[in-house]
């Protein structure tokens, strides 16, 4: 399934990057969020080899999920797609917008892949294994290592989101004291906690699952946690709400290890 999930990442990137060079419009979804012809195109790609290799697990896309398109029964398996995380980063011609896949089971991140296209940078997980993957022009994968997340630095690096931070994540930050800032978009916050680059990555702003299952997925397979603000780990397939909409998470505060 992690071997479908990168051949299906790469693919995807593949066609974002071409909408990239070639320019696209930007429409507004019902939510005022951005959408453009590289969501569509990736979460296509995406779907149609989820459903052709797995056609018995549910899946949870969210360019279907905003046309109203949910399965109605998730199961104790299914995937969570978000095609395109960063649309914001995308339409401003930064770097750092991914395409993101993840199997949840038992409401739990079981397998993930985060690809940067614009980078090459290419992240994966599985219980018990993390791997960071290099990606050349030609969408191959030019090499790969393990990587895991580490004890807390001196000072601390904090990974904070650059389109949107908030006053709690700011006040939160400040309360760690001396702390080092990396600034990054989209799900690559995850994955430089998984990957030793930071140590703790805030979250007290919203988000939906499909945009940090791939991600958080990647952090739990390399040692690191993802917890909400009451010390209980985040969960998955989160419906009927009684505060909130289907699949939208709390605050949450992912860590390397403790």
């Amino acid at each position: 399934m992690l071997a479908l999930f990168e051949r299906l990442a790469l693919d995807a990137g593949r066609e974002v990057m071409r909408v990239y060079h070639a320019g696209c419009e930007v429409d507004s979804k019902a939510d005022s969020t951005p959408v453009t012809d590289a969501d569509r195109a990736s979460e296509k790609i995406i779907l149609a080899g989820l459903r052709a290799a797995f056609p018995d697990i549910p899946c949870v896309a969210e360019e279907e999920a905003a046309a109203g398109i949910l399965p109605a029964h998730l199961g104790q398996a299914f995937f969570l797609v978000d095609p395109l995380d960063g649309t914001k980063e995308f339409v401003k011609r930064r770097t750092d917008f991914t395409v993101n896949i993840a199997l949840i089971r038992n409401r739990v991140p079981e397998i993930g892949v985060v690809f940067a296209p614009c980078t090459g940078r290419f992240f994966c997980g599985r219980p018990g294994q993390a791997e960071a993957l290099w990606v050349g022009e030609d969408f191959a994968v030019v090499a790969r290592q393990p990587i895991a997340a580490r004890a807390p630095a001196v000072p601390l690096a904090v990974v904070a989101s650059r389109s949107h931070n908030t006053p709690e994540t700011e006040a939160y930050i400040r309360r760690l004291g001396a702390a080092e800032i990396v600034s990054v978009g989209s799900s690559l916050k995850f994955c430089l906690v998984a990957a030793a680059e930071a140590d703790v990555y805030p979250r007290f702003g919203r988000t939906m699952e499909w945009d940090t299952a791939a991600g958080d997925a990647v952090l739990r397979a390399a040692g690191g946690t993802t917890r909400k603000l009451d010390g209980s780990p985040l969960t998955y397939g989160k419906r009927n709400q009684e505060h909130d909409e289907d699949f939208a998470n709390p605050y949450f505060i992912a860590s390397g290890k403790e």
